[in-house]
């Protein structure tokens, strides 16, 4: 049975956002494509006809997290007041404990660097993520844009890195505390 074209792309892009978040809560080998299905209310079968296998979803999932990402960042006022906004939403604890939500290099970026396939779209994605904090976010400083992009990018996915790993909410607090302080 064909469904119509738009019914088709209703459930690829339902089934991109329940990947997504997924894969950013439990990582890519903690979600099977069964418990995928089964979360957009579809039945296994239908997967292949949207992906080739479970690694071009993962792919594709970085791909849409990514676009999302860029849209999002390009939506924060080019200001100091959206720059210090931005960066205390994203060091924030709603961010930390929403990882179904959040950052894909704080959630996934360790496990793109064993997955060779992923690589390519992740470096992309970092890529674009700098090249457009860089133009886009007011820098000062003697240090060039990009550099301080660079910094600031790896500052907080590190620190939401940090904050999510450790069993003290107290020290996780003061990591994304502290990292906010130093980014201001």
């Amino acid at each position: 049975m064909r469904y119509p074209p738009a019914e088709t792309a209703e459930k690829h892009q339902r089934i991109l956002d329940e990947a997504s978040k997924l894969f950013r809560e439990r990582g890519f080998s903690g979600v099977s494509v069964s418990e995928l299905m089964e979360a957009t209310g579809l039945t296994h079968g239908p997967f292949y006809n949207h992906f080739a296998s479970k690694q071009a979803l993962m792919e594709a999932c970085i791909q849409h997290i990514a676009a999302k990402a860029i849209a999002e960042l390009e939506a924060v006022p080019s200001s100091e007041r959206g720059k210090a906004e931005f960066f205390a939403a994203y060091l924030s604890t709603e961010h930390r404990d929403a990882p179904g939500a959040g950052c894909l290099s704080a959630s996934l970026g360790p496990e793109c660097s064993r997955e060779a396939g992923l690589r390519q779209a992740f470096t992309e994605y970092v890529r674009n993520i700098i090249s457009t904090s860089a133009r886009h976010l007011p820098w000062k400083g003697k240090r060039s844009a990009r550099s301080q992009a660079i910094h600031s990018m790896a500052a907080m996915v590190g620190a939401i890195v940090l904050a999510r790993g450790v069993s003290d909410d107290e020290l996780s607090e003061e990591i994304l505390n502290e990292v906010r302080r130093s980014l201001e």
